[in-house]
């Protein structure tokens, strides 16, 4: 097996799993989206993830999303480096989005296993190889089985790794710790391992992770850098005491449905990002509460 070289990641740190801002008819609403894109360029945010799960990706047409992608390329100007979610169920379609994310000057691309297809592993090494061979963008790939009913297997990270040059890391959100050191075991720690789950940052940091691709990322970006940072810098104590502080607010987070909790928690907030797209439906009135009092112990301040 060729071994890939060991290049500098597409970010390390926090990246926001972005949420998309819509008006009251479903439309996108731009502006509003311009608006937090300029409020995580300026709160420490790493890296911003567009149309991603968060973003409500699937209930887009290709056409927004491609929309979305674009813009989000064009407001955030290389501040920050910009992911652009363009996995699909549908190889074909994965890599015509992927070209022309490519094209507009995406910094990397998340692709998601394909979902409710739920191929077998060498589906799995297919897919991914199909669309990297037809872009050079750096590839995440996005690991994900709650949501996709698919796992992206150890060895299976590791082959596409090892010999496919721009697939270069993958979005863990399993839950298992386990799986994660066995990737990294498998590939030598040559590979860009990204937290999918907020409540284990630090764990993943611990076995060579660059970061996370967060949710929490929206409604407490500079905090979420923190626990990388200070990470990073040697301050083992400090990261944990922060992503330990956090995790109430991210219980809370995910009590319904990723985005419900979060799109409702940036409301709460004083920042309106409009309806969720159906089949997604507003969050009840008990977790509301719940989420609004986690979100004031862990310090932030309610419209």
């Amino acid at each position: 097996m060729k071994v890939r070289r060991i290049t500098r990641a597409i970010f390390t740190g926090a990246g926001v799993a972005i949420v998309t801002p819509f008006n009251e008819d479903g439309s996108i609403n731009y502006d509003r989206l311009d608006e937090l894109i300029e409020f995580h360029c300026e709160h420490k945010t790493d890296s911003i993830v567009i149309c991603g799960t968060t973003g409500e990706s699937a209930t887009m047409t290709e056409e927004e999303h491609m929309q979305c992608v674009k813009f989000t390329i064009d407001r955030v100007n290389k501040r920050v480096p910009v992911i652009a979610g363009t996995g699909s169920n549908c190889t074909r379609t994965a890599i015509d989005m992927s070209k022309e994310a490519s094209e507009y000057g995406a910094d990397g691309l998340l692709l998601v296993t394909p979902y409710y297809n739920k191929a077998t592993q060498n589906g799995l090494i297919g897919h991914f190889s199909a669309v990297a061979k037809e872009v050079t963008a750096p590839i995440i790939m996005y690991s994900v089985a709650s949501r996709t009913g698919c796992n992206i297997e150890p060895a299976t990270a590791a082959k596409l790794v090892k010999e496919v040059d721009n697939i270069v890391g993958i979005k863990e959100a399993s839950g298992n710790i386990s799986q994660v050191a066995k990737i990294m075991n498998l590939t030598d720690g040559n590979i860009d391992v990204y937290s999918g789950n907020d409540d284990q940052i630090v764990p993943v940091l611990s076995l060579g992770g660059k970061g996370v691709i967060s949710v929490l990322s929206n409604v407490a970006p500079d905090e979420a850098h923190d626990i990388c940072e200070k990470y990073f810098n040697g301050d083992v104590k400090g990261s944990a005491a922060l992503q330990l502080k956090a995790l109430p607010l991210i219980e809370q987070l995910f009590c319904e449905v990723n985005p419900i909790p979060v799109k409702k928690a940036m409301q709460l907030m004083g920042v309106d990002c409009g309806p969720l797209r159906m089949p997604l439906t507003e969050i009840s009135p008990e977790h509301e509460k719940n989420l609004a009092q986690a979100m004031k112990d862990f310090g932030i301040q309610l419209a």
